[in-house]
C-alpha cells in the first residue's frame, strides 16, 4: 500500500507541475519537420508508449504525460492521446526518447510488468519530413528508436536492451 501511495504521489508531483519548452523557438520561421509519439495498445487498460521526452536537453510534452492527464479519474480504462511536435529541420538534434509500459490504474502497475527503456538519439531532421518514435518492449528484448514515418527507415541509432528492461 505504501508503494502505491508513493507511485501516485510521485506521478502527480512530476506531471502536475511539469513545464515544457516549445520544440521550436518562439518566432522561428525556418525549415521544419514533425516528430510524433506512438503506442502499442494491449488492452483498454494497458499500452506501451514510445515518446520524445527532451529535445536538445529541454523537456517537451509527450503522449505518456498527455494520456495520464486526460485519463485521470477514469479507473481501469484509458484512451491514449498522441502528441505531434514541430522540429527545427536541417540542424542536428539530440532527442531523449523513452519506451514505457503504462497502465490505466496505478494498482495495475504494482501487479503487472512495467518495461522501460530510454536513451538519446542524434539525427538531423529533413525539411517537411514526418518522424515517429517507435519501439518494442518485452521480456527478452526492448528497443526504442526514431524512424521516418513514410519510409519507416531508422534515423540515428536504436536504443536497445537484451533481456527484460524493467
Amino acid at each position: 500500500m505504501i508503494r502505491l501511495a508513493t507511485i501516485a504521489c510521485l506521478t502527480l508531483s512530476i506531471t502536475g507541475c511539469a513545464t515544457y519548452a516549445p520544440s521550436v523557438p518562439d518566432g522561428y520561421a525556418g525549415p521544419q519537420a514533425v516528430l510524433d509519439d506512438s503506442a502499442k495498445t494491449h488492452s483498454r487498460s494497458k499500452a506501451d508508449f514510445f515518446v520524445a521526452e527532451q529535445i536538445d536537453g529541454a523537456n517537451v510534452n509527450n503522449s505518456l504525460y498527455e494520456t495520464l492527464r486526460k485519463n485521470e479519474g477514469r479507473g481501469m480504462s484509458m484512451t491514449p492521446y498522441f502528441i505531434s511536435r514541430p522540429l527545427v529541420a536541417e540542424k542536428p538534434l539530440k532527442v531523449a526518447i523513452k519506451g514505457k509500459t503504462y497502465y490505466a490504474a496505478p494498482i495495475q502497475a504494482m501487479f503487472g510488468t512495467v518495461y522501460q527503456i530510454e536513451g538519446v538519439v542524434e539525427f538531423t531532421p529533413r525539411t517537411d519530413t514526418r518522424y515517429v518514435v517507435r519501439g518494442e518492449l518485452g521480456k527478452n528484448y526492448s528497443a526504442v528508436w526514431i524512424e521516418e514515418a513514410e519510409s519507416q527507415q531508422l534515423v540515428g541509432q536504436k536504443v536497445e536492451a537484451q533481456g527484460a528492461a524493467k
